[in-house]
């Protein structure tokens, strides 16, 4: 019995130790330590509660009669430690949200609002947490599967998400999923957030597009826009204005959330459609990717997979190609207000990345440029229900009503931060 408990802890522990520790090399070694690290830091209570109860069932059949077990016993409450200080960190997101606000908003930027919002985001559903996979909620519907392109194919469909009592005119968000540009479906990430959303009275849009290898860039970037055309088109018949849309997305979906804030209007990426406008109110980008070129930190896993599947040229090949598809290279001045949230772990998309443009943008654009930087968050933090997830959400809900709040106002956003700093 000694044995098998230090077994289980040896399990346990090295998986609380990646959390803390992600390996950043070599490719493959990153891609498993990341599904460790993240599903270890963002089920933390979860696997306090599986490795606490082990432990004291091993010690009930007698685990401690040998010295293998006390060294079990020493492991594990090692590890319940670094699981009980990541919650502690996840519990402090609603702060840090709060601060980055303030920050990139001024310090009343929330004077204008319901302060019962707020108080709200500082309480966590613990049954949420305890039931991560489990996202609706009572009163919000989705409708599945309808054509943004009349081709009949499955990549060219969406979903839409809306309460029952959905008010016309509601502000519409568009969700764009990740997966490195080649995998990954419309049903499969945002789900936390659009179904909160949708709870409050926006109208949620999740989209599939083409992906690689079959699909070559930029054809990622301009079924997204298509995307958005639809969205004027249709969506005041699901209640949302199409008018007023806010574009989100997490790792590949985050840099196509980056390019769809700018690249708005650009002729290049809307063939055949070059007079809809495809401006977005604002750009929320999760964990993005930032850079194709290298220029922060040379990633040769992401390069070898940009050259053989997305681009299907080199870097030497197509330099330009590659420095335009970079949101890093594309910050102009009428550049939309921008939320952008990453995580300091986050071993597949460097946050130095994300780093570097929210610099390059904050020194170009008009526009309000909020910067949420989690520390002890990885990559695709908030996929599923968790501590984490739940404080997140619920400060981009707050950053969305200082939106709305703006644009109601008529004032633009950039003069609405400083008049609150005033």
């Amino acid at each position: 019995m000694s044995w098998t408990f230090l077994a289980v802890a040896v399990w346990g522990g090295l998986w609380t130790l990646v959390s803390f520790r992600p390996p950043h090399r070599p490719p493959w070694l990153t891609v498993v330590g990341f599904f460790a690290a993240w599903t270890t830091t963002e089920l933390a209570p979860i696997h306090l509660l599986w490795q606490g109860a082990a432990t004291i069932g091993f010690i009930a059949f007698g685990a401690l009669d040998a010295w293998p077990g006390w060294v079990a016993l020493g492991i594990t409450l090692a590890s319940l430690f670094g699981l009980a200080a990541s919650v502690k960190g996840a519990v402090q997101t609603d702060r840090v949200f709060v601060a980055a606000l303030e920050d990139g908003l001024g310090p009343h930027w929330d004077a204008d609002l319901d302060s019962t919002l707020e108080l709200a985001g500082r309480r966590i559903r613990w049954s949420r947490v305890l039931r991560p996979f489990s996202f609706e909620r009572r009163g919000v519907r989705r409708i599945s599967n309808l054509q943004y392109v009349d081709d009949g194919t499955r990549r060219h469909r969406l979903d839409v998400y809306h309460g029952d009592d959905v008010e016309a005119g509601a502000p519409v968000l568009l969700q764009i999923h990740g997966g490195a540009w080649v995998v990954g479906r419309k049903d499969q990430q945002g789900l936390p957030l659009m179904y909160h959303l949708a709870s409050r009275g926006w109208v949620c849009v999740a989209i599939n597009y083409r992906l690689s290898p079959r699909a070559t860039w930029p054809d990622h970037l301009v079924d997204c826009k298509r995307a958005l055309a639809w969205i004027r088109d249709n969506i005041a018949q699901y209640g949302g204005d199409p008018d007023f849309v806010v574009v989100t997305g997490g790792s590949a979906g985050g840099h196509l959330t980056a390019l769809m804030g700018l690249t708005a209007n650009d002729p290049e990426f809307q063939p055949g459609f070059e007079g809809v406008d495809t401006s977005v109110k604002a750009m929320i980008p999760f964990y993005g990717v930032f850079d194709w070129t290298g220029t922060m930190r040379r990633n040769v896993g992401l390069q070898a997979l940009l050259e053989r599947r997305v681009v299907k040229r080199t870097l030497a090949e197509a330099p330009d190609v590659f420095r335009n598809a970079s949101p890093l290279f594309r910050v102009r001045a009428d550049a939309p207000p921008a939320l952008v949230v990453h995580g300091d772990l986050d071993t597949l998309a460097p946050v130095e990345q994300a780093r570097a443009f929210v610099s390059a943008l904050r020194a170009t654009s008009r526009e309000p440029v909020v910067y949420v930087e989690l520390r002890g968050a990885h990559h695709a933090f908030e996929v599923f229900n968790s501590v984490r997830t739940l404080h997140a959400i619920a400060g981009v809900d707050l950053f969305l009503a200082w939106l709305l709040n703006a644009a109601r106002d008529g004032t633009s956003r950039r003069d609405a931060g400083r008049t609150c700093s005033a």
